[in-house]
């Protein structure tokens, strides 16, 4: 089975846990594709709180950029998360929303050339209105490029909102 799909929500929408949850039901060891960054106690905390949830049942594979330069032929592959990848690449070309997008756009062709069944897990962060920042404002707008891009790739598009999943496309 080869698929694309986008999981998309609010912060605490449960969106891990549906992909988790998808993810283990296709496949007895699929693969985390891991892209945050761990910069301060917190994000420590929350990494930590995934791991241990996945315990020993997955493999992991850490990578905040070059998520072209895999290979997962053949494997389900859970990536988690869009945002955070975003938001990495967002800072590694200097905040430039073009050059962000068009690396984004290459990595995934780049990853989605290699058959494979995908989950991605996202935020829908431009929900919450505009915000008073221009950096902010920026990477809204790219996040919601990103996501749309990779929706219109997408065989199915699921929208978590309070632990429930619904089905967009």
């Amino acid at each position: 089975m080869e698929t694309l799909t986008l999981i998309t929500g609010g912060s605490r929408s449960g969106k891990s846990s549906e992909a988790e949850r998808r993810a283990l039901a296709l496949s007895p060891r699929p693969i985390y594709l891991a892209t945050a960054t761990v910069q301060d106690e917190e994000m420590a905390d929350r990494v930590r709180r995934h791991q241990e949830r996945r315990a020993d049942k997955w493999e992991t594979i850490e990578e905040p950029l070059w998520l072209g330069r895999l290979d997962l032929s053949g494997r389900v592959v859970l990536v988690d998360c869009l945002t955070l990848w975003t938001t990495n690449v967002f800072f590694h070309v200097e905040e430039d929303v073009d050059k962000a997008l068009f690396f984004i756009k290459k990595q995934l062709e780049e990853l989605l050339s290699h058959p494979a069944t995908y989950i991605f897990v996202t935020n829908e962060i431009g929900m919450g209105g505009v915000s008073s920042n221009a950096m902010m404002r920026k990477f809204s707008d790219l996040q919601g490029w990103v996501n749309q891009h990779v929706a219109s790739l997408s065989d199915e598009v699921v929208l978590m909102v309070s632990g429930i999943p619904l089905k967009i496309k």
